[in-house]
């Protein structure tokens, strides 16, 4: 899956990655290397916790996975 993100300067020092696809998926980190790797665990329990919600409400639905 590729998704864009969003990498940010942060006021603080460091910086602020965000996802626009998945509102509130955001992280950060002092590099933009370690945001980037915060950002892709951010991203996997986004997913995970939509998947595993959508199962629990949709139980007798079949899930397909496609390529955009």
């Amino acid at each position: 899956m590729i998704l864009r993100v969003v990498v940010e300067p942060s006021e603080e020092g460091g910086y602020t990655v965000w996802v626009p696809a998945l509102p509130g998926c955001i992280s950060e980190g002092e590099t933009k290397e370690e945001s980037l790797h915060n950002i892709r665990e951010a991203i996997e329990l986004v997913l995970e916790s939509i998947e595993d919600d959508f199962a629990v409400r949709h139980p007798d639905s079949e899930q397909i996975e496609i390529t955009v």
